[in-house]
């Protein structure tokens, strides 16, 4: 996400130079671990709401421990295995019974509890807990969509390409076109080329993904574009936490793509915004198709 649209200006992710053998790997990279982690999406969505929360559980427990990290300045953060724990428990309760409000709890808890660790450390407390909020609402979020709502599985695959979509989108036209800058404060290679390439996109493959289950494809591409854009503030916000701790990427674990929290910084948003709309606003993800 942010740390990997970063190599949209051509240059490798922490600024030194870097030969074209080398930036071809960084490109396979990124297209082969890309689809890897795509399918292993796919699959976990289409098997059902348990496997579906595991896999959100060990995104989040990773995305944890980078984002402990970037508030620890690089340290240990013992706080990580308690609100892992806590985290993967409320997640399964969530895939388990979606309409209680036992995960919430169990959320709350786990960031209180985060608090009062790190404070008693002098640890950054608020930013420690905050993280643990940041991380779990959208993944209680997004797992109460599997568990919950009708078509889940055609839901959270939509959801799911319009991420892709907007990434792919940005990181191609941002390279191809460049042009001005979208907010150099916080992201200097992110420009409004890339912005809009992504938000079209996004329309696009949405568009083409409900036509073919025969839904309606203009309000489709509607909702795309309100996920996109809630897609490119997720990948803002984070860009403002790492600029905050003079960080560039959150990690390294997937290569071509940075840390975890690079991957899932625009989920996370465009999760919160879809739940939003379906189940506040009551919008027909799959709109009207014959699923």
């Amino acid at each position: 996400m942010s740390g990997a649209r970063e190599i949209a200006s051509g240059r490798p992710p922490r600024g030194a130079a870097i030969s074209g053998s080398r930036f071809d790997r960084v490109w396979v990279n990124r297209a082969v671990f890309g689809f890897m982690l795509a399918a292993v999406a796919a699959a976990a969505t289409i098997a059902g709401s348990f496997p579906f929360a595991i896999l959100v559980g060990a995104v989040c427990v990773a995305a944890l421990r980078e984002w402990h990290r970037i508030v620890e300045q690089g340290g240990f953060a013992r706080e990580l295995l308690l609100d892992s724990i806590f985290l993967v428990s409320a997640l399964m309760l969530m895939s388990w019974r979606p309409g209680s409000f036992v995960p919430w709890a169990v959320l709350a808890v786990a960031a209180g509890l985060v608090f009062v660790g790190a404070f008693a450390r002098g640890a950054r407390p608020f930013w420690h807990a905050s993280g643990v909020l940041y991380i779990g609402v959208p993944a209680l979020l997004l797992t109460y969509l599997r568990a919950s709502v009708p078509h889940a599985p055609w839901v959270i695959m939509g959801l799911f390409l319009v991420v892709w979509a907007t990434d792919t989108g940005a990181l191609m036209c941002g390279k191809l076109i460049g042009g001005p800058k979208l907010f150099a404060t916080l992201s200097p290679n992110k420009t409004w080329a890339g912005a809009v390439g992504g938000v079209a996109l996004a329309c696009i493959v949405m568009g083409a993904y409900i036509a073919s289950i025969r839904g309606s494809v203009l309000a489709a591409m509607s909702l795309a574009l309100v996920l996109s854009v809630c897609a490119h503030a997720g990948d803002l916000l984070e860009s403002w936490v790492k600029r905050r701790f003079h960080l560039k990427d959150s990690g390294g674990l997937i290569p071509g793509h940075g840390g975890v929290l690079d991957r899932i910084d625009s989920m996370l948003a465009a999760s919160a915004a879809m739940a939003a709309l379906v189940v506040i606003g009551g919008v027909d993800a799959t709109f009207g198709a014959r699923v």
